[in-house]
C-alpha cells in the first residue's frame, strides 16, 4: 500500500499536452499542501508547482507559468497537472508530494512512484 500513485504520463510531441494525476490513500488528503516535483536524468529534483490544501491558492515556478494548471479534487483525494505547450526540457519524472513548512523551508514527507514525461520530436 502507497501512499500516492501517479498517472497520466507518457510520450508527447513540443506544443503537446498532457494531463496527470495523483491518487491519494492512507491519509488524511484534505489537509495537505501539495506539490508537483519533476526530476530530469542526472539533475536533482525541481519543485514545479503547488497548492494549498483547500486548492484556492496555487504557485508555479517561473520555468512552467502560464503552461502548467495545478488543481485538486478532495473528495476524490485526487490532484492533478494540466500541462500545455510542452517543451523537450520539461522531460523529466513527476513527483506527486505533500509539502509541509519548517523552519528550514518546505518539507515533503510523502511520494508517489513518479510518472515519466517525455518529450521529443
Amino acid at each position: 500500500e502507497v501512499p500516492l500513485v501517479e498517472s497520466g504520463g507518457g510520450l508527447v510531441q513540443p506544443g503537446g499536452s498532457l494531463r496527470l494525476s495523483c491518487v491519494a490513500s492512507g491519509f488524511t488528503f484534505g489537509i495537505y499542501d501539495m506539490s508537483w516535483v519533476r526530476q530530469a536524468p542526472g539533475k536533482g529534483p525541481e519543485w514545479v508547482s503547488g497548492i494549498n490544501s483547500g486548492g484556492g491558492n496555487t504557485t508555479y515556478a517561473d520555468s512552467v507559468k502560464g503552461r502548467f494548471t495545478i488543481s485538486r479534487d478532495n473528495a476524490k483525494n485526487t490532484l492533478y497537472l494540466q500541462m500545455i505547450s510542452l517543451k523537450p526540457e520539461d522531460t523529466a519524472v513527476y513527483y506527486c508530494v505533500t509539502s509541509r513548512a519548517t523552519d528550514n523551508g518546505l518539507q515533503y514527507d510523502y511520494w508517489g512512484q513518479g510518472t515519466q514525461v517525455t518529450v521529443s520530436s
